[in-house]
């Protein structure tokens, strides 16, 4: 297998989805700075232009959540995926949230912040989109009360996908109030087979610049 993925991006997710399957795969950096995204070559994998991309055998598939779930169900016996059909509800129940109601809203702060070019951003929606994410960092906050993993009593998808929206969030001082999701920070990324943090993977790509 080969992940295409770039830096602090979410190739992090997929990165760590691979790692905790102890799956055998060659990463391919993909340069987004210096537009290597946009390449005919990289565009034929993802037409999209963006990153991750999974190569395995005749399939290539995008988008790190869907990465993350194929990966867990192509090697079920390690576990990521539950194998009870209630509790693997549950993993895809919050994975779907992670990627509508955490994600969505991180992306429309970053777009505003610095990726639109600086007419085309709007300050009141960072304002609304901060409000957004907090309110449903809140519900996951409250639903991490004496647990240790987003779904059952060990490491599933949705941590995979989750934790580091939580590491981007907390990037943005989006976290403060929420103390069980500041604590299920800690603990996942003091995981041996855990990606870099978003602020090492983005040090390392600006070293290497």
């Amino acid at each position: 297998m080969k992940l295409y993925g770039f830096g602090p991006t979410r190739s992090l997710r997929a990165l760590w989805g691979l790692k905790e399957l102890d799956s055998d795969f060659e990463f391919v950096p993909v340069n987004l700075a210096a537009g290597e995204h946009r390449r005919p070559d990289f565009l034929r994998l993802n037409p999209a232009g963006k990153v991750p991309v999974l190569v395995d055998g005749d399939l290539v598939l995008t988008e790190s959540a869907a990465i993350v779930m194929y990966l867990a169900d192509k090697y079920r016996d390690k576990g990521l995926l539950p194998a009870d059909l209630k509790e693997r509800a549950e993993a895809y129940r919050w994975v779907m949230f992670a990627v509508t109601e955490l994600e969505q809203p991180l992306w429309r702060i970053t777009r505003h912040t610095f990726l639109y070019p600086e007419a085309k951003r709007l300050p009141q929606d960072i304002i609304l989109a901060r409000e957004e994410f907090v309110a449903m960092a809140t519900i996951l906050d409250r639903h991490m009360e004496g647990r240790e993993f987003i779904v059952g009593d060990r490491m599933t998808i949705a941590d995979c996908v989750t934790a580091y929206l939580i590491d981007w969030a907390n990037e943005q001082h989006l976290i403060d109030t929420c103390p069980q999701l500041r604590a299920y920070l800690a603990r996942m990324y003091a995981r041996p087979k855990a990606p870099q943090r978003i602020a090492e993977a983005f040090a390392s790509v600006q070293a290497g610049t």
